[in-house]
C-alpha cells in the first residue's frame, strides 16, 4: 500500500482502534505483579500509542503531502534523474503515465479529461523536473481540435508533492467541475513542485552559481508545454497559481515577468523569500538581488507591471495578513494612479495555513483565474 493511499490510512486507524479496545478487554488478566504481567501491559500500551501515533501520521501527510512515497519518507528516493537534450529539435516533454482524471462518471478523456505524468525538459536552465499535465475534456473532442488553450501553472508549497495538488487541492475536479458548469473556460493545468532542484528550497529564484530555477519556470517549462500541447504561447495564454512558498512564487513570476505570466493567484503567500537552512544562500549576498525578489519593495521601487494579481489570506489563523493587506492597498493606490496592475483578494474570517483553508479557495481563485485568461 502506498503512503498515501487511504487504504493505509484506514488499516493504522482499525488497527489503533482494536488494539485499544484489546488493551481495555485483557486489561484485567495482565493485573498481576509478575514479570510476565507487566510485560503485557508495557506492550499493550506501546503498541496501542504507537498504532496511534502512526494513524495520525499518516492522515497528516495524506493531507498536507509531506512525503510522497515510502522510499521519500526513509530517504532512499532513488529514481535516477531526466537527461537533458540541449539541441534545438529535441523533445523537452515525455509522457511518461496516463491516469484518469477522479471524477464521477466516464473514464473517457472525451468526458473527463485526463492526466498525464510527464518528465519536462530545460536547455536554459538546465534543469529537468516532473509535472501532471492536466487536459480536459475538450482538448480531446472533435469540435476543438483546431483550438489552442489557456494553461496556469499550478505549484505546491515547500516541500510539498505534486500528487497533493490532486488527491489534496483537488485542481483537477474542480476545473473540470467549473467548467462545466460555464464558471471557467477549459484549461490546461500543468502542476508541479516550485522545487525543482531538491532537496533546496530554491523560492523560485535563479540563484548565483545555483539552479535557475525562475529561468525553468518562465522561460523553458512555457516553451516545452506550448510546443508538446495546444497551448498559447503568449503571456495572456498564461496563468500561475500556487500555495504557501508557491504562491510567493506566483506573484513573483508574474510581477518579475509579465511577458510569461499575464495572471497569478497567491494563496496564503509569503511577499519575500525567507532564508534559512533549507534555502541556503539565495541571493550570492547581493542586497540588490533580494530587494529585487521582495514583492512589497518592487511595489514601490519598480514599474508597475500589466498583470492581474488575486491574494489571500484570514483575519485570524494566518500570520500573513498584515503583510498581504499591506499589499493588497499599494496595488490598489497604484491602479488608482494609472498604473496597469490590477489587485484582487480574498479574505476569510478564519483559516490556517493548511490544506483544508486552501480547498475552500481553489474554486473561487480557479474561476477569478479563468475570467482572466485568453485562449487565442
Amino acid at each position: 500500500m502506498g503512503l498515501t493511499s487511504d487504504n493505509i490510512v484506514v488499516t493504522a486507524v482499525v488497527a489503533a482502534v482494536l488494539l485499544f479496545a484489546a488493551t481495555i478487554w485483557l486489561w484485567p488478566r495482565l493485573a498481576g505483579r509478575g514479570v510476565t504481567a507487566v510485560l503485557g501491559r508495557v506492550g499493550m500500551l506501546l503498541a496501542t500509542q504507537l498504532t496511534v501515533f502512526a494513524a495520525f501520521g499518516l492522515f497528516a501527510n495524506q493531507s498536507f503531502g509531506f512525503y510522497g512515497s515510502w522510499a521519500d519518507l526513509f530517504g532512499k528516493e532513488d529514481e535516477p534523474g531526466v537527461v537533458v537534450n540541449h539541441d534545438a529539435s529535441g523533445n523537452r516533454v515525455r509522457v511518461t503515465e496516463t491516469r484518469q482524471v477522479p471524477v464521477d462518471g466516464s473514464s473517457s478523456p472525451k468526458v473527463a479529461g485526463r492526466i498525464e505524468k510527464v518528465n519536462i525538459q530545460g536547455p536554459v536552465s538546465r534543469i529537468a523536473s516532473r509535472a501532471y499535465v492536466y487536459l480536459p475534456p475538450e482538448y480531446f473532442q472533435p469540435r476543438y481540435a483546431g483550438r489552442k488553450f489557456p494553461a496556469a501553472l499550478v505549484l505546491t508549497g515547500y516541500p510539498g508533492t505534486t500528487e497533493a495538488l490532486i488527491k489534496g487541492l483537488k485542481y483537477p475536479q474542480t476545473a473540470h467541475r467549473l467548467a462545466e458548469d460555464g464558471r471557467m473556460q477549459p484549461t490546461v493545468l500543468v502542476m508541479m513542485r516550485p522545487t525543482v532542484a531538491p532537496p533546496r528550497d530554491t523560492e523560485c529564484v535563479d540563484v548565483p552559481d545555483g539552479p535557475q530555477t525562475e529561468t525553468f519556470f518562465t522561460k523553458d517549462l512555457r516553451k516545452a508545454v506550448s510546443e508538446h500541447y495546444r497551448v498559447g504561447r503568449k503571456a495572456r495564454n498564461w496563468g500561475v497559481i500556487g500555495n504557501s512558498t508557491g504562491g510567493y512564487c506566483a506573484l513573483k513570476m508574474a510581477m518579475r515577468h509579465p511577458g510569461a505570466f499575464s495572471v497569478a493567484a497567491g494563496l496564503s503567500p509569503l511577499y519575500k523569500a525567507p532564508i534559512d537552512a533549507t534555502t541556503g544562500d539565495l541571493f550570492g549576498g547581493s542586497a540588490r538581488l533580494e530587494r529585487e525578489n521582495d514583492l512589497l519593495w518592487r511595489l514601490d521601487h519598480k514599474p508597475a507591471p500589466p498583470v492581474s494579481l488575486l491574494v489571500s489570506s484570514s483575519e485570524r489563523g494566518e500570520k500573513n495578513y498584515r503583510e498581504t493587506m499591506r499589499f493588497v492597498n499599494k496595488a490598489k493606490a497604484l491602479n488608482r494612479n494609472g498604473e496597469p496592475i490590477r489587485i484582487s483578494s480574498m479574505i476569510l474570517d478564519t483559516g490556517g495555513h493548511n490544506f483544508n483553508t486552501w480547498r475552500r479557495e481553489v474554486p473561487a481563485a480557479l474561476e477569478w483565474m479563468g475570467g482572466r485568461l485568453s485562449a487565442r
